[in-house]
């Protein structure tokens, strides 16, 4: 299999311009050690069963020879013999070099380790493959350039009907599912991976015996509330109504499930324009790819031809997934904003230089000036705080993006830029 070009292969190269060693982390089955062996010079790999015995040995008694190759010298599953850790750490200090090591490992167990490696091994995250790393989405429009020449739009077209999309975030972004020759096939991925994850990773994590049956209703309760304002408590009412957990238990079955990088929820943005009371600042429920909610809830991509609502809001999901993928070469942060008067931005994308863009995504064409309308609200909005509080103003959005599903992309009157997200890339 032909080897698929990721975004984080970019992010990689930084890192071992800059850093003497650098960690990849990420969820399971996301292609970590597959793009890391695209830069790597020479391989340590603990899962080769030929070879386990005796690296394990060398590990544990004198880790720093596993260390000798050429560089940059990739360290596969190096939880299996944490001492690597300290001898990475310890080169890096010794040699004063930069790119020397690699590491990856599996999201399924978490190590303590004596030394954080802060500044000697960096970390970068990496995620399911964006629509344009999978060649659905034809990437006729930067993020990049939206922000560097936003006059520049001109317009777009999409080639990913509904029906494409809805299958794309059923599939998820796995790299696995390019070796299957079946599209039926392929939403099997996603359904092995959410298994997986409740009856073993979640217990795997930290060496903790958990229950199957609480992990699986805490994630498709998730699922049923992705992307929306459901507090954690809702979630654990949801969750109690079927299950005797225990509050403190459950909250520790979702620390798991956040060390598996599997939930992911998007951190509200509170700037100074309306009071505090008046601000949701609770986080908005997310998993890192809307297909483990699929897989979570037991759909297939025929249940949605007729739940839209739901369809939207796994929508939402996989456009936060592309446009973290898309924005991490600029360091994007992502957030929403609501507030209890109504307005909102289903998502707030700032980059490393200060620049922003509100964001509303909407799967639908009908539901375009719906969003637009909210997002030239909320401009005006700051405008109007800027003019009364002029000695501490907030910075206007350099972007109004109404995100859809929909075929077209164009720019409207009101400055709002159309895009469908099967357009995008970084």
């Amino acid at each position: 299999m032909n080897y698929r070009k990721r975004v984080a292969d970019y992010i990689l190269a930084e890192k071992l311009e800059s850093f003497g060693a650098t960690l990849i982390t990420g969820p399971k089955e996301c292609g970590k050690t597959t793009t890391a062996k695209q830069k790597a010079a020479s391989i340590i790999e603990f899962q080769d069963e030929d070879k386990r015995d005796d690296y394990l040995s060398v590990a544990n008694s004198q880790p720093s020879r596993l260390l000798i190759g050429d560089n940059p010298r990739l360290i596969d599953e190096w939880q299996d013999a944490p001492k690597i850790w300290g001898a990475v750490r310890k080169s890096v200090d010794d040699r004063q070099e930069v790119g020397l090591y690699i590491l990856t490992g599996s999201t399924s167990r978490t190590v303590d380790t004596p030394h954080t490696g802060t500044g000697r091994i960096s970390t970068m995250k990496m995620y399911p493959m964006s629509l344009f790393e999978s060649g659905e989405s034809n990437g006729t429009v930067s993020l990049r350039n939206l922000f560097d020449h936003p006059d520049q739009f001109e317009g777009c077209e999409s080639n990913l009907d509904v029906d494409g999309i809805i299958y794309a975030l059923c599939r998820g972004g796995w790299p696995g599912v390019f070796k299957i020759h079946s599209e039926k096939a392929k939403l099997n991925v996603s359904k092995d991976l959410f298994e997986q994850i409740v009856n073993k990773d979640i217990s795997n994590v930290d060496a903790t015996k958990r229950r199957p049956v609480w992990g699986e209703t805490i994630l498709k309760s998730y699922a049923r509330n992705i992307c929306t304002l459901a507090d954690t408590k809702t979630v654990f009412k949801d969750v109690v109504a079927t299950t005797d957990i225990s509050e403190s238990t459950f909250f520790e079955y979702l620390s798991a499930l956040e060390k598996l990088y599997i939930i992911e929820d998007i951190e509200a943005w509170c700037p100074a324009i309306r009071s505090r009371t008046a601000i949701r600042a609770s986080k908005k429920k997310n998993l890192i790819d809307p297909s483990i909610a699929v897989a979570a809830m037991n759909l297939t991509p025929e249940y949605f031809n007729t739940d839209f609502k739901t369809l939207g809001f796994l929508f939402e999901s996989l456009v936060f997934r592309d446009l973290r993928v898309y924005s991490s070469l600029i360091g994007g942060k992502m957030s929403y904003y609501h507030d209890r008067y109504g307005l909102e931005a289903d998502a707030v994308l700032h980059i490393g230089d200060g620049r922003y863009a509100i964001i509303e995504i909407k799967l639908g064409s009908n539901e375009v000036d719906y969003g637009a309308k909210h997002l030239v609200k909320m401009e005006n909005l700051i405008k109007k705080y800027n003019e009364e509080e002029p000695q501490v103003p907030i910075r206007l959005p350099d972007l109004k993006l109404v995100i859809t599903g929909t075929e077209y992309g164009y720019r409207r009157d009101d400055g709002v830029l159309v895009i469908p997200l099967a357009c995008l890339k970084p």
